[in-house]
């Protein structure tokens, strides 16, 4: 009936304004908590920025499905006229994330062009292998941070949220719960006979107790909630994410930073060998 406007304005229990204060910084913080949480929460799973890795996946469990197999085979074949084959190594399992997986592909490609080097394909293959080393760098430095920011970071920022903010919320609920059977109660005893005039009254008194006790309850809740924001706000802008991000930032810039001097290096010498080829051994027919 409040709700569908068929309750007058001075009809509907006030609650105190201290109570509605806490209220909106409470909201405040919650929606917080859930801002941040609903973006950075995909720290909690590695392959965010590797939408690809589904398909080293499924090819990774073809290969676990085919080990398994094939030692289950070989445990259970011994001692029978059957071959039996050899026990395999299971495959070690590889993070899926986007330095990883450059690291792999570049160290692949170096091996590749390393074992048919001729002339400046040479220096290709180093140029390709200080690549890999400078992303290995960086995927290490991706796992710390992802690791840092989950620990110190999403942890304590979901453990309070479903907690203290969880707890105050339910408070808060309460206390309405508390003031709708109040106003329920006033209700009925504006509109009860003499007969039941008494009880209707008594009614009400124990619906208003119940509703200060609910009330004062959900104020110590909110305001535990609102003095322990410090640390918080402490873990988002000193410690985590700002302080593991910046780590992740500072090894990739330095890693990337070494290898491309390096590489310049190289491709320098490939153009300087380059330039000092006769033209008659690249193009013989000429």
């Amino acid at each position: 009936r409040e709700r569908l406007g068929q309750i007058a304005p001075d009809e509907i229990t006030e609650l105190p304004q201290e109570c509605k204060d806490l209220e909106a910084r409470v909201d405040s913080l919650r929606a917080v908590h859930l801002a941040l949480l609903r973006v950075t929460k995909v720290y909690e799973t590695e392959t965010y920025d590797y939408p690809t890795h589904l398909h080293e996946s499924i090819t990774e469990l073809g290969t676990t499905i085919g080990h398994g197999i094939i030692n289950f085979a070989t445990a259970n074949l011994k001692g029978t006229n059957l071959p039996t084959p050899a026990p395999v190594e299971a495959a070690t399992p590889q993070h899926k994330t986007l330095p990883h997986a450059i690291g792999r592909a570049a160290t692949n490609a170096a091996s590749a062009v390393l074992s048919t080097a001729a002339g400046n394909e040479d220096k290709l293959g180093k140029g390709l292998h200080a690549y890999s080393g400078a992303w290995e760098k960086i995927a290490d430095a991706r796992v710390e941070q992802d690791a840092a920011i989950r620990d110190r970071f999403l942890l304590p920022w979901q453990t309070t949220l479903s907690t203290s903010i969880a707890v105050a919320m339910k408070a808060r609920q309460a206390v309405r719960v508390s003031r709708l059977e109040l106003d329920a109660a006033k209700q009925t005893l504006k509109n009860a006979g003499p007969a039941k005039q008494e009880a209707a009254r008594l009614e009400v008194e124990n619906a208003e107790d119940d509703l200060v006790q609910k009330t004062e309850v959900a104020i110590t809740l909110m305001k535990t909630v609102l003095e322990n924001v410090s640390w918080p706000v402490r873990a988002l802008t000193v410690e985590e994410p700002a302080k593991a991000q910046l780590m992740f930032y500072a090894t990739a810039a330095e890693a990337l930073s070494s290898v491309r001097g390096e590489i310049e290096e190289l491709s320098v010498a490939a153009e300087g060998e380059y330039r000092c080829v006769p033209p008659s051994s690249l193009f013989p027919h000429v």
